[in-house]
């Protein structure tokens, strides 16, 4: 299973982003989708998560300001981020709880992540 991000980019604070994340490979069925972003010198952290009936969660740092949404029949999920803010850069990463076959249990993959600045 390969998790593949995609919307990298430079905005300016108050502007817009919108990442994508696509899982591939063999998939049986894909479960909560969610997006970590780690900032330099920072942990990991959690933005958000959707599960696959579309129930979305989000960190206090983002609610309001960040929407997650998903099409499960291309197995991808999106991340529009708006009234962005300096400490929104971070690389962004997103992971995927999956069962690759009908009778596999849950597996967790991470994409390689993308890189976002919000510059002041």
């Amino acid at each position: 299973v390969q998790l593949v991000e995609s919307g990298r980019g430079l905005v300016q604070s108050g502007g817009s982003l919108r990442l994508a994340c696509a899982a591939s490979g063999n998939i049986f069925r894909v479960f909560d989708m969610a997006w970590y972003r780690q900032a330099p010198g920072k942990q990991r952290e959690w933005v958000a998560t959707i599960t696959s009936d579309a129930t979305t969660k989000y960190s206090d740092s983002v609610n309001g300001r960040f929407t997650m949404s998903r099409d499960n029949a291309k197995n991808t999920m999106y991340l529009q981020m708006d009234s962005l803010k300096p400490e929104d850069t971070a690389v962004y990463y997103c992971n995927a709880e999956v069962r690759v076959t009908p009778g596999s249990t849950r597996k967790q993959f991470w994409g390689q992540g993308t890189q976002v600045t919000v510059s002041s």
